[in-house]
């Protein structure tokens, strides 16, 4: 290919590689759609002022790209013309999806006239959410698809009616961004919003279709306000740890519990739903990385209560899970462990509490963190957890002597 004399406008101005869809701006020059549209984006996102690469004039993102029909051609016709020299030849790309497009089958989706008309433009919208790496999803977005797929919701849920909920979910879940309108939609439609979905979690729905539900409401409980949290009611709670039992979506069930947990009474509402145990035992499962490290980000805001922790010690596997855990996931987890340790040894650490965390292996990990290529704050706190019980753990076997001297065991 070094070998070919590659026409000269053929290349674009920022990638230097053949245009495969070339567009003019409205300064006059033609760019390859991904480099340029990758360039605005790029400005837009760190709040600069877009110029144009070669002409260094301003140049918005919603000024608009033209597609040049005619370079396309030219350079499809030599590329053909050149196969046999290794060239490939570039396809014909997709046209951009219009914004007045995609605002025809909103209308479409939500108007009372045909179920029938509703069911397709969701079809189509679903399908479009569905392709072009992404792109239409952003335009899909600004054009109001998500307000418009959570009244849809909604209506179904007024009219108890399934029919198109699975594909307004999914679109939902595309095209959402958390954007101030988007919080804004959470909030007015709050708790209507909730109903719904909690109404798709229990009906009679493919499991696809409730796990696109959670992440939904993920993304809904990520944007809502303090007060908005406060106000979630026990039986949302309840809800919510009777799916983790399920193990749908999981992942989604405790980024919303550890969202919402911080606010108000909520800790408390989680506990008394049964969380903890139930968060042990999906643990004893041993479940992937990503999801053990939500699983005791959970447990460590929950034992920072005292209600907290007592339903933690009257699981018998408490206790010797988190020592487990203890090196052997990842740094996260090693964090989160260390909290609920420190808890447990500070607030809740009755003589049998004492004994279990060195019959099951809690203090030898302790030591073995003093060892460990560790961060210093958790050497720090595990050298303060086993000052505060040095009389119970003193003679035993696991504690060498090297570790904790006397001085480092008995003074306060």
């Amino acid at each position: 290919m070094d070998e070919i004399d590659i026409p000269q406008y053929f290349l674009c101005p920022i990638s230097l590689q053949i245009m495969k869809d070339p567009v003019t701006t409205v300064t006059g020059i033609t760019y390859d759609r991904d480099s340029i549209e990758q360039w605005l984006s790029t400005a837009e996102a760190s709040s600069a002022a877009a110029v144009c690469p070669v002409t260094k004039l301003p140049l918005s993102k919603s000024a608009g790209l033209t597609p040049n029909h005619m370079l396309r051609r030219l350079i499809q016709a030599w590329c053909v013309a050149n196969v046999k020299s290794g060239i490939d030849r570039i396809p014909t790309p997709k046209s951009p999806l219009h914004r007045s497009a995609v605002i025809k089958l909103i209308r479409g989706a939500g108007s009372r006239r045909s179920r029938a008309e509703n069911l397709e433009a969701l079809r189509k919208l679903e399908e479009l959410a569905g392709d072009d790496g992404g792109k239409n999803q952003q335009c899909m977005a600004e054009a109001g698809t998500g307000k418009s797929m959570i009244s849809y919701v909604m209506r179904c849920f007024d009219d108890g009616d399934f029919a198109g909920v699975d594909r307004a979910l999914r679109i939902l879940r595309l095209t959402w961004s958390p954007t101030a309108e988007n919080k804004q939609i959470v909030e007015e439609k709050n708790p209507q919003f909730l109903q719904s979905i909690l109404w798709i979690l229990n009906g009679r729905l493919e499991n696809s279709a409730k796990a696109d539900a959670l992440v939904v409401l993920k993304n809904a409980i990520e944007v809502a306000s303090s007060v908005f949290l406060e106000k979630l009611k026990p039986s949302f709670f309840k809800e919510m740890v009777r799916i983790l039992r399920t193990q749908t979506a999981a992942r989604a069930v405790l980024k919303i519990l550890i969202r919402t947990c911080p606010a108000g009474r909520n800790r408390t509402k989680i506990i008394e739903t049964g969380a903890v145990f139930e968060l042990i035992e999906m643990e004893l499962g041993s479940p992937e990385t990503k999801t053990t490290e939500l699983i005791f980000c959970l447990l460590a805001q929950l034992c920072s209560c005292a209600d907290g922790r007592q339903q933690f010690l009257q699981h018998a596997g408490g206790v010797g899970l988190v020592a487990k855990r203890l090196l052997r996931v990842s740094p996260t987890t090693n964090d989160r462990a260390m909290r609920i340790y420190e808890s447990i040894a500070r607030f809740s650490a009755t003589r049998a509490v004492v004994a279990e965390m060195l019959t099951v292996g809690g203090v030898t990990k302790l030591c073995m963190i003093l060892q460990a290529d560790c961060d210093v704050y958790l050497k720090k706190k595990a050298r303060e957890i086993l000052k505060l019980h040095s009389k119970a753990w003193s003679n035993s076997p696991c504690i060498q002597l090297y570790l904790l001297t006397r001085r480092d065991l008995c003074t306060t």
